[in-house]
């Protein structure tokens, strides 16, 4: 078997040019190599470089950007001295790259099969009457229902799992042999991503593949790579085996990293890491980790570390051997609880939503179709200063009732009142300045939010301006301030989304949510872009707000985990219908309904070692069946006929924790008891 690298980046150098003429580096001398059937993790915070070093794989630059120096090959290609045609025919093709939003892949105006017909056409030699047959094979491969009926759909017609598959097929449709991905699974449910991950795992055996994986998830690097690299401030700073890395690792900053992973069966915050990394060219002289390190001595700040090998991989540190001094596995506070209250800060009263618009001929005629509701029938009660999470896959109807409070959607049936019973209008356009400003909606992607030609200062300074008159250097101050609060800098007041990464991004659309000083904070999956450490600064944030202001938040994400770290109440929802609610202690706790155990049983954990238990089938149900319980296709204890005719009943399990489910209690309890053991 030949083992020769595939993939091999040998000490390059990126940088760009500032305004006064010196090159500033992005990325620093960073070297790798990936052989056939190999797969690399490649992690760090938000500005580390990961993005650049996979893009730079294919030799592309972002804009403005520009090689100082080192080189990229592939298949004994330099891709740095192709030409336009020749980096066109391996790009997409024998090197692919699936990119962490797949709308940026997936062409909005065209079928799917239409998009994996041109792949076909560039990358392979198949026929015109052979192009169906392979569509239909290559998304059966990633296990999509109905192949045929997805290659008729446009993207948006599709889930965003369903979307993520889709471009992973057209990935895999020029037969890669390199397979580059960033962020692939971030804005995916935790079952989705399971599957997902496992897929690939399959498909880099079967393909003998080469993969190199950019996450900030590290339990999905723990499920499909066999190495990981760290990179910090532009730099390779650690390389070893994943179990090295993710279990013990020799680096404070790797081991800082792990502590900043909110725990499942531990409802206590995260810690973050204290501090920033330098802007690029202000890393120093000596380790650009120094400032933020709880081991650092003089000779940090004065010597460059040189990568070196040591028993615990390849590592770039002074003081490796006193790394064990940071607990990797250390949890900081308890988080903000609200006290129990009966007064109201949000009411949803039988809510039910609908995406279908009737057509002029059933206006015209009076046609009364049987239209299933995308969400039905929710009634949750929001006490004044609570945190209520929702959870539930892609299509559950998390996002939809979050932009329905926001004003954004249409109500079907039912109400949304604030706390003194007051009913909100329906649509935002409807709504007085005062409930447009106590309620803020914080989108997954900040593109949605974020003016393309606005500087962070225009986007804060909008709403300080229309709430609260503060304009000038009044304004301005407060605007510093708060980006202060979500570890960014004044320095960034000046700069364009464009020019920000994903996670920085994120923190400027949290930042004007908070610039508004809100009642209430509908939180749709804003951590699922952030790197870890990032994100627990973020959850440590909500905590400090709830607590010192009893800020209300309904907090969506498809991490478990940040939802117990931050919700006193946990509602969980299957296809836009409520199937248990209660604290999240007990709904984390055993008994719970068989969907939440799906759920939980799905979480990735940091560890190679631990492996998700995967109850339900890989299946995308389109609506909840006509009748009987929603789950009852997927569901691993269904009884039979019952669960299949007849709606679930509700059942109380604690206090103020019910259960929708034919199951009795005691024996939902019993049987989840026998599978833990």
């Amino acid at each position: 078997m030949n083992n020769s690298p595939l993939l091999q980046i040998d000490r390059i150098s990126i940088g760009f040019r500032a305004s006064t003429g010196q090159i500033l580096p992005v990325l620093r001398d960073v070297s790798l190599q990936l052989s056939r059937g190999q797969s690399l993790g490649i992690v760090g915070e938000s500005g580390s470089g990961k993005s650049t070093v996979v893009l730079a794989a294919m030799g592309f630059l972002k804009h403005g950007l520009q090689l100082i120096s080192g080189s990229v090959s592939f298949d004994g290609n330099n891709m740095f001295e192709l030409s336009g045609k020749e980096l066109e025919k391996l790009r997409g093709g024998k090197i692919a790259l699936i990119p962490q939003n797949s709308g940026q892949s997936l062409t909005p105006s065209l079928k799917i099969g239409t998009q994996l017909t041109e792949v076909l056409k560039l990358h392979t030699g198949l026929s015109n009457d052979q192009y169906m047959d392979r569509i239909i094979e290559l998304l059966g491969l990633v296990r999509l229902p109905d192949p045929e009926a997805i290659a008729k759909r446009y993207p948006h017609e599709l889930s965003g799992g369903q979307q993520q598959r889709a471009a992973i097929a057209m990935a895999l449709a020029g037969d890669a042999d390199v397979l580059l991905l960033d962020e692939p699974t971030t804005g995916l449910d935790v079952t989705t991503q399971a599957h997902i991950l496992e897929l690939l795992r399959d498909l880099s055996i079967e393909r003998n593949m080469a993969m190199a994986y950019v996450s900030h998830d590290l339990g999905a690097i723990a499920r499909v790579c066999d190495n990981v690299m760290v990179m910090y401030a532009g730099e390779a700073i650690l390389e070893g085996s994943t179990r090295q890395v993710l279990t013990s690792p020799f680096h404070p900053y790797a081991r800082g990293l792990l502590a900043s992973i909110p725990k499942l069966n531990d409802p206590r915050l995260p810690v973050a890491l204290d501090g920033r990394p330098p802007a690029p060219g202000l890393a120093g002289e000596g380790c650009a980790f120094v400032s933020r390190c709880a081991i650092a001595s003089d000779r940090c700040h004065r010597e460059h570390p040189e990568m070196q090998a040591t028993p615990g991989g390849t590592l770039r540190c002074h003081h490796y051997k006193d790394s064990e001094r940071i607990s990797i596995t250390g949890t900081g506070a308890q988080p903000a609880r609200a006290q129990a209250t009966d007064q109201m800060s949000l009411v949803l009263d039988s809510l039910s939503i609908s995406y279908h618009i009737p057509s002029f001929f059933d206006s015209l005629f009076g046609a009364k179709q049987e239209i299933p509701n995308t969400v039905d029938d929710i009634s949750v009660k929001v006490t004044k200063g609570e945190t209520l999470g929702l959870v539930g896959e892609s299509g559950s109807g998390k996002s939809t009732i979050l932009k329905t409070v926001a004003g954004l959607l249409p109500l079907r049936s039912g109400s949304v009142k604030t706390g003194d019973g007051k009913e909100l209008p329906p649509r935002v356009e409807h709504r007085e300045s005062r409930q447009l400003q106590s309620i803020q909606l914080i989108f997954q992607n900040p593109d949605e939010s974020l003016n393309p030609r606005h500087t962070v200062a225009q986007i804060l300074g909008q709403p300080l301006g229309l709430y609260f008159g503060l304009r000038g250097k009044e304004g301005e101050a407060r605007s510093i301030e708060i980006l202060r609060r979500v570890r960014l800098g004044g320095h960034y007041m000046d700069r364009l989304p464009s020019q920000l990464s994903g996670g920085e991004k994120q923190r400027v659309a949290i930042a004007r949510a908070f610039a508004a000083n809100p009642e209430l904070v509908l939180c749709d999956e804003i951590t699922s872009a952030l790197d870890v450490s990032v994100q627990a600064a973020v959850i440590d944030l909500l905590n400090e707000l709830k607590k010192e202001h009893g800020t209300n938040f309904i907090f969506v994400s498809h991490d478990l985990a940040v939802v117990r770290a931050l919700s006193d109440r946990v509602a969980v929802l299957y296809q836009g219908r409520l199937c248990e609610i209660g604290p999240s202690d007990q709904v984390y706790a055993l008994p719970s309904h068989p969907y939440t155990e799906v759920l939980l049983g799905a979480v990735l954990e940091p560890d190679p070692d631990v492996a998700p238990k995967l109850l339900a089938e890989d299946v995308v149900e389109l609506s909840p069946p006509a009748r009987g319980c929603p789950f009852q296709r997927r569901c691993p204890r269904r009884l039979g006929s019952v669960c299949d005719n007849q709606e679930p009943p509700w059942q109380q399990s604690e206090d103020r924790h019910f259960i929708r489910c034919h199951i009795p209690i005691e024996e939902l309890h019993g049987a989840q008891v026998e599978d833990a053991a």
